[in-house]
């Protein structure tokens, strides 16, 4: 296993994995990040704090440097986890994989873009993964998130999803044949935010900036995922891990 870091005094991933450094922004630095490697998964990305420039130098155009390293490394399988960010605005309707993408934030705006390239290019292996809001022990985002969120209706529902069962769904998409390049990924229950909320100790957001929040309503079908790779979720709902 070998990590593509920026940092090397930064990383701590054990002795089992090879460090490679890098920059998604640097494309003649990924060739020995990729160099004889069977599959890539690529979960890097600049989400909270990205300006549009930023979102779309190093979702997109990051992801199209990698991709191309890849391709011209002989990867079989590239993995990219999206987000279902990239629906777009649903009103609370559940969506699906085929349903058509309207992105308005430019986070999922640079994350739909990464994907169409990588679903367009010859001779490499595409999946996606449509990553729901992801949360587990000892992950701050819940906590991190609440203050972005603090404008949003307490009533609005979105996706969730264990680490753990972020990497299940990785980790089938790898091991086995999928029949489709695009996953919803998500566990049993969307959880509204007042729910989420309160899962850290706040109080329900005050719902005063509704049509912000509808950038990220994301309630999402995981079905394809389950019927097709047998995902099921070790953790189907919110309060399974924090209970």
């Amino acid at each position: 296993m070998r990590a593509l870091i920026r940092d090397r005094a930064r990383a701590s991933l054990g002795d089992h994995v090879e460090l490679a450094v890098g920059d998604l922004l640097d494309p003649g630095s990924l060739a020995a990040a990729v160099a004889g490697v069977d599959a890539v998964v690529h979960c890097a990305a600049f989400f909270r704090g990205a300006t549009p420039e930023q979102a779309h130098a190093v979702n997109d155009l990051g992801t199209q440097h990698l991709a191309r390293a890849a391709l011209a490394a002989g990867v079989k399988r590239f993995v990219f986890t999206s987000t279902g960010l990239v629906y777009g605005p649903s009103d609370g309707r559940l969506v699906t994989e085929s349903d058509a993408c309207a992105p308005i934030a430019a986070y999922p705006v640079s994350k739909l873009a990464a994907e169409r390239f990588l679903l367009a290019i010859d001779g490499l292996d595409v999946r996606v993964l449509r990553l729901p809001f992801v949360y587990g022990d000892g992950d701050a985002h819940i906590a991190e998130a609440v203050p972005m969120m603090r404008t949003f209706p307490p009533a609005q529902r979105m996706s969730l999803g264990h680490h753990a069962d972020i990497a299940q769904a990785v980790a089938l998409v790898l091991d086995k044949t999928p029949s489709h390049r695009i996953y919803n990924v998500c566990d049993d229950e969307a959880v509204d935010n007042a729910a989420l909320f309160a899962s850290v100790g706040q109080p329900p957001p005050d719902g005063s900036e509704p049509e912000r929040a509808r950038a990220f309503e994301a309630v999402m079908d995981g079905r394809r995922i389950r019927e097709d790779l047998g995902f099921a979720p070790m953790f189907p709902r919110l309060v399974d891990p924090l209970g």
